[in-house]
């Protein structure tokens, strides 16, 4: 049962100075969602100027995934040792400037460098915004509606970011780097103003720990790498084992460092509390669940419906209605029944969703697609926010940005899991066939991995709930 004291409009309010905080933090996830969302869009006209091959293409878009994910919990980390305001800033300007580089790109590998270097910067933001937040804010109703707001302005950064990069496309699609640089320097204006970092939690510098630095950061790169090119595995083996092979030695030698460092750069005992392991499982499962429907939809919609890309990005829009309920309904129902039983039902709502779409054929309208839509608006108007914040309540201010990290990678590796997977598995099932309807069952096929990993993730997140349905029941990690 949660511990926190009953919501009532004094204890969620928020003074002004901390509401122009949020607004900025809220700004910047946005930003992050609405930049990765765009590029998807705009891939068509890129190539058309710039020539671009397939190859380069997919790594144009791999490069900030691979960053991102891949960057994520150094990001964290670095946070907790030198300062989240520091390090949010300085992420935030480098974001603006490698943006803007893209924008002047007349060559694949600029566009391949200036993606690579705004996902790192965003591998640290994104940390570092959070953990801001979790520091500013008293535990209990204010963080509560603090975190949903950031996490529903989040998911509303990367449903919008569709539409946006549609109209952004239509006018040139430089603009998709450049609407960026404006936004993101007014931001950086207001947050050097308005972000503050309580004098009692500020970072103090400490000894940096370099060898698990490198060992850390070479083990999320490769991890992601491997994931990034599961897909095509089948063409590309040899590299796709090697990856995974050279992570896993990383990771063990990463793990063996920590141990003997007298100034880890990730304390191994925060993963005791497994209620922290718990919500990560969940959180992965859940984006990739959502991340391989995506995929199927937007197949399903324009390559079998004959739908255009702007038309796809609008039918996917209701989902962004969590933008709207996670800070206004979902705080009331954590409040009523914790955390854990409103992230169950938004799996349960998400299940339905996955569920009712298995019905798509070649004449469906949007009506019949309707329903799925709406149910997974309130999945995750139910499940993100409230997974972000088990899986950072009650852990020590100075690992705040560590576990901030760590949720964040777990949503960013689940997403990168889940389009691989699905990709995967619909190949599989479609083999030579090549008709409508033929296809249309490869589809349907590949739909039942996210149905299974939410099911999975509901699973998990159900264990022991009874004890573990709030992070109040979170087990030392001293």
């Amino acid at each position: 049962m949660s511990t926190s004291p009953p919501l009532t409009v004094e204890s969620a309010r928020m003074g002004s100075g901390a509401a122009g905080m949020l607004t900025v933090l809220c700004g910047a996830i946005f930003l992050e969602g609405v930049d990765a969302a765009m590029l998807n869009i705009a891939l068509p006209s890129i190539r058309a100027e710039l020539g671009l091959t397939t190859t380069m293409l997919s790594a144009v878009v791999s490069a900030y995934v691979l960053a991102y994910a891949g960057l994520m919990l150094l990001g964290g980390r670095v946070a907790d040792m030198y300062g989240k305001r520091k390090v949010f800033l300085t992420a935030l300007t480098v974001f603006l400037l490698f943006s803007g580089f893209g924008g002047f790109a007349t060559e694949g590998w600029m566009l391949l460098a200036a993606r690579f270097v705004t996902g790192a910067a965003a591998a640290f933001m994104t940390p570092a915004g959070l953990a801001l937040i979790n520091g500013n804010f008293p535990e209990g109703p204010q963080r509560n509606r603090a975190v949903l707001i950031y996490a529903g302005t989040a998911s509303a950064g990367f449903s919008l970011g569709l539409v946006i990069g549609g109209l952004l496309s239509a006018i040139g699609w430089r603009w998709v780097f450049f609407a960026p640089v404006i936004f993101s320097a007014i931001l950086l204006l207001a947050g050097m103003k308005l972000i503050l970092e309580k004098k009692e939690d500020a970072a103090q510098r400490q000894k940096f720990d370099i060898a698990g630095a490198v060992t850390l950061t070479g083990a999320m790169l490769l991890a992601a790498y491997t994931l990034t090119r599961m897909e095509h595995a089948a063409n590309d083996l040899t590299w796709t084992i090697a990856a995974a092979g050279a992570s896993m030695v990383l990771w063990f030698a990463f793990a063996l460092i920590e141990r003997k460092s007298r100034a880890p750069l990730i304390r191994l005992g925060i993963f005791r509390s497994a209620v922290l392991v718990q919500s990560n499982l969940g959180a992965m499962l859940f984006t990739g669940a959502f991340f391989g429907f995506q995929f199927v939809v937007s197949l399903y919609l324009q390559e079998l419906l004959g739908w255009s890309s702007f038309e796809t990005s609008l039918a996917l829009i209701v989902i962004g209605m969590d933008a709207i309920l996670a800070p206004l309904l979902t705080p009331l129902l954590v409040e009523r029944f914790g955390n854990g039983r409103v992230v169950l039902g938004g799996f349960a709502f998400a299940i339905a969703g996955y569920a009712l779409f298995l019905g798509m054929g070649l004449d469906w309208t949007y009506a019949a697609m309707l329903p799925s839509m709406v149910l997974l608006g309130l999945a995750f108007s139910l499940g993100y926010g409230p997974l972000t914040i088990i899986a950072t309540e009650g852990i020590a201010e100075d690992e705040q940005g560590l576990a901030s990290g760590l949720v964040n990678t777990s949503f960013q590796f689940g997403a990168a899991l889940g389009l691989s997977a699905v990709s995967a598995v619909g190949t599989l099932a479609l083999g030579d066939g090549d008709s409508p309807s033929e296809r249309l069952e490869a589809l349907r096929t590949a739909l039942m991995v996210p149905v299974g990993a939410t099911l999975i993730g509901m699973v998990i997140m159900g264990f022991g709930r009874g004890r573990c349905a709030d992070a109040s029941c979170r087990l030392q990690a001293g």
